[in-house]
C-alpha cells in the first residue's frame, strides 16, 4: 500500500508497469508483482464496474479489442457511439477557455440553445450547489456562480449526455456510476492543479472527458457480444482500460479541446503538470466510489492516505452525500 501511495501522491518509482497493449487478440497473464492485484485501482474499478453484468459464459476477447484498436485509429467512428456535442459547444468552449470572457457574454452563448438553459436552471438548483432560494433564469445562475462556477458548471452540463446518456441496456446501466466517476475525477483535478502549476479548466475538462472512451468500449462490446458475455480476466480488462483511454485521448483531439487535454489522457501519469494531476484525480475519484462500497481494502486505503490526499479525498466524500441527500 505505501509503493502505491508513494507513486500516487510522493515520488513515483521508475518502472511503473505500462498499461497493458490491446492491439491484438488474446489475453497475456497478469503481472506476477504480488503488490499489483491490490493496487491497480484501474482493473479494480472495473471489474466493480462490469462485474454484476457478466451473466453467462464469457467470450472471447479478440473481437473486442480489435475493433478498439480500430476505433483509437478512426476517433471520428468512435465519437459516432456517443451523443453528438450540441452545436453551440464548440464556441462555448472557446470562450470557457478565454479567461477574459465576461460572464454575461457566457450567460449570452447558452441563452441560444434553450436545452442548454434548461439544463443549467436544473443544474444550478440542484444539491451540488446548494442555493439557498431557487434560481430562475441564467442571471441569477451567474450571480450564484460567478465565472468560474459558471465555466464549470456548463461544462458538466454540456458532458453529461455524452456519458450519462446510452441506449443499449449494458452502457445504461454502467453510465450512471461511470459519470458519477468523472464528475469526481474533475472535482479532483480541479483541486490539485494549483498544488501543479496546471490550468484549473483544462484539468477540469480532463476529468470530464477521461472516461468517453469506456462508454465507446462499452458500446462496442453490446454491438458484439451477446448479452451477459463480456470477458472478465485482468488480461482483457486491462487491455479495454488501456484501449478506453487511448480512444478517449483520440476523440478529445477531433472535438479540437485544448491539446494537453488530450495529451494528459493517453499519457496518465508521466512527467508533466497535466497527466501527473490527472493520474492523481483518478485514483483518488475511483478510491471514493470503491471505498464508498465498503470494500475493506480500499477502506483502509483511504484511512492510510497523506494529508493533503485526503483533504481532496475528504471533498469528494462531501461531494457525494450532497448528490445522494
Amino acid at each position: 500500500m505505501k509503493r502505491w501511495l508513494a507513486r500516487l501522491f510522493g515520488t513515483r518509482e521508475a518502472g511503473h508497469p505500462a498499461a497493458a497493449p490491446f492491439g491484438g487478440a488474446g489475453d497475456r497473464p497478469a503481472a506476477e508483482d504480488a503488490s499489483l492485484p491490490d493496487l491497480d485501482l484501474d482493473l479494480a474499478f472495473f471489474h466493480w464496474l462490469a462485474g454484476p453484468h457478466v451473466t453467462g459464459k464469457p467470450a472471447p476477447d479478440g473481437p473486442v479489442l480489435d475493433e478498439l484498436a480500430r476505433l483509437a485509429r478512426d476517433p471520428h467512428d468512435a465519437a459516432a457511439l456517443v451523443p453528438r456535442v450540441p452545436a453551440v459547444i464548440p464556441q462555448l468552449l472557446r470562450s470557457l477557455r478565454e479567461d477574459d470572457t465576461g460572464a454575461g457574454a457566457l450567460a449570452r452563448q447558452v441563452a441560444q440553445d434553450p436545452v442548454l438553459v434548461a439544463e443549467v436552471i436544473r443544474e444550478v438548483n440542484s444539491p451540488y450547489y446548494q442555493p439557498a432560494s431557487p434560481i430562475r433564469n441564467l442571471e441569477g445562475a451567474v450571480l450564484l456562480l460567478g465565472q468560474n462556477g459558471l465555466r464549470m458548471l456548463l461544462a458538466r452540463v454540456a458532458f453529461r449526455p455524452i456519458i450519462s446518456q446510452q441506449a443499449g441496456p449494458l452502457a445504461r446501466l454502467i453510465a450512471p456510476p461511470l459519470w458519477r466517476q468523472s464528475e469526481l475525477c474533475a472535482q479532483a483535478a480541479g483541486l490539485l492543479a494549483p498544488r501543479n502549476k496546471a490550468d484549473p479548466f483544462e484539468a477540469y475538462l480532463a476529468g470530464l472527458l477521461h472516461n468517453v472512451g469506456l462508454v465507446v468500449a462499452f458500446r462496442v462490446v453490446e454491438q458484439l457480444l451477446p448479452p451477459g458475455a463480456l470477458p472478465d480476466g485482468d488480461a482483457f480488462g486491462s487491455r479495454l482500460v488501456a484501449a478506453a483511454r487511448l480512444i478517449s485521448a483520440r476523440i478529445a483531439d477531433a472535438w479540437e479541446l485544448p491539446p494537453p487535454i488530450g495529451h494528459a489522457i493517453a499519457h496518465l501519469g508521466d512527467a508533466g503538470a497535466l497527466p501527473t494531476l490527472l493520474q492523481d484525480a483518478d485514483r483518488l475519484a475511483k478510491l471514493q466510489m470503491l471505498a464508498r462500497g465498503g470494500q475493506p481494502l480500499f477502506v483502509r486505503a483511504v484511512l492510510a492516505l497523506p494529508p493533503e490526499a485526503r483533504r481532496v479525498y475528504d471533498s469528494l466524500s462531501e461531494q457525494s452525500d450532497r448528490q445522494d441527500a
